[in-house]
């Protein structure tokens, strides 16, 4: 396949599977607590632990990636992926899930690193914001359906039938990637030097660190958003269903702010004003009995920050520097996502409520625009000394 829309359809698809596989810890939590016996805390880190990986294989991930070739790193990810979900599909045991969940999060490194790569490969200088956001866009699909599928499997057939759900879309994924081609001239140019310069990794490492802190607080919304609800009363399958109205409104939010970044030219004014007011709406949302509107207002806007944020990178990225940028990039998102949870999960076991996480949440998001004036600033400079 040549098209580049169809190549990021696939792409779309396969990154969904990540998604899924993150969610299905969150998805159950309520039956995992009583399942395994354990508290608030054990399922934040066991959120997190999906992400701690990252910390270590991101950068290597794009060595790797950049050694043996787009589809077999995608492919090796998938089968550890779907490898772990076996795991924790098939024992009671909770040291077990924790060895399962931190099998599928490495996978999930290499996978997500690589996909972004390839899908940067093939629109960059292209409607890139545009196609950044459709293909982040794959989070909230994938977290969205299985807030609305994995309750009722766990409900039903208990936890292990949710993770052997996961790893059954993860190894679909493997058919599905097949079908992957690179551009044109692009095996040719990424042999060449792989070196960032000083400023470049600076500004990548900045652009890191938002997507990082960006997405702890869209993450607070669906790791312990059910959690609250459920305090507050909710049944687990009508918390999941109202949570995952953010999810399915991003659908839609999250490709219109990459439109609209394309089309205006100001992708950070944009991701700024939005993510100002995402903060704002996550807090009112633990001290509002408003819930689906506040829902519904966080969906429709929180969505606009990710393709401006996710096309940082490509900006002073080279196709030759690209996968290691893409590596160094995600180690920071991972490192946030990994304590993210954790953190909040500490707090919130400390305080008795999961109220606390999404109060964290708002702040991690609070801090997204004063980084993104740094991250011009550092591009700005950069553009002035190339140009001496």
């Amino acid at each position: 396949m040549r098209n580049r829309w169809g190549i990021l359809a696939i792409l779309f698809i396969v990154r969904l599977t990540i998604a899924f596989q993150f969610q299905s810890v969150a998805a159950v939590a309520p039956l995992l607590q009583q399942t395994f016996g354990v508290g608030l805390a054990d399922i934040g880190i066991l959120i997190g632990l999906y992400f701690t990986p990252g910390v270590v294989l991101a950068l290597p991930g794009g060595a790797i990636g950049r050694r043996l070739g787009d589809r077999p790193t995608t492919i090796a990810a998938l089968l550890l992926m779907t490898a772990g979900s076996l795991v924790m599909a098939t024992t009671d045991v909770w040291g077990w899930q924790l060895a399962g969940r931190l099998a599928s999060g490495a996978g999930g490194v290499l996978l997500t690193v690589q996909l972004t790569k390839m899908g940067t490969d093939w629109f960059a200088g292209k409607e890139i914001a545009t196609a950044m956001a459709i293909f982040v866009n794959s989070w909230p699909a994938g977290v969205a359906i299985s807030l609305l599928v994995l309750p009722a499997i766990g409900t039903a057939y208990g936890a292990g039938a949710v993770f052997l759900s996961a790893g059954t879309l993860t190894a679909m994924g493997i058919v599905l990637i097949t079908l992957y081609r690179p551009p044109p001239g692009t095996t040719a140019s990424a042999v060449g030097p792989g070196r960032l310069d000083l400023l470049a990794l600076l500004a990548v490492i900045v652009a890191g660190m938002i997507w990082g802190l960006y997405n702890v607080g869209f993450a607070m919304i669906f790791s312990f958003g059910p959690s609250l609800l459920a305090e507050r009363g909710w049944s687990i399958a009508a918390a999941g269903s109202a949570i995952s109205l953010v999810m399915w409104l991003s659908v839609i939010s999250v490709p219109a702010g990459g439109y609209l970044a394309d089309r205006f030219k100001r992708p950070l004014v944009l991701a700024s004003a939005a993510s100002l007011m995402v903060a704002g709406l996550l807090a009112w949302l633990t001290r509002s009995d408003a819930v689906i509107m506040i829902l519904v207002l966080i969906g429709l806007i929180g969505g606009h920050p990710a393709g401006p944020i996710m096309s940082l990178a490509a900006r002073v990225l080279a196709p030759e520097t690209r996968a290691i940028g893409m590596g160094v990039f995600y180690t920071l998102f991972y490192a946030a996502m990994m304590l993210g949870p954790a953190v909040a999960g500490r707090l919130a076991k400390s305080a008795g409520s999961a109220a606390v996480a999404l109060d964290v949440g708002a702040l991690t998001v609070l801090a997204c625009p004063p980084l993104m004036w740094l991250f011009e600033r550092i591009v700005s400079v950069r553009y002035r000394r190339t140009r001496s």
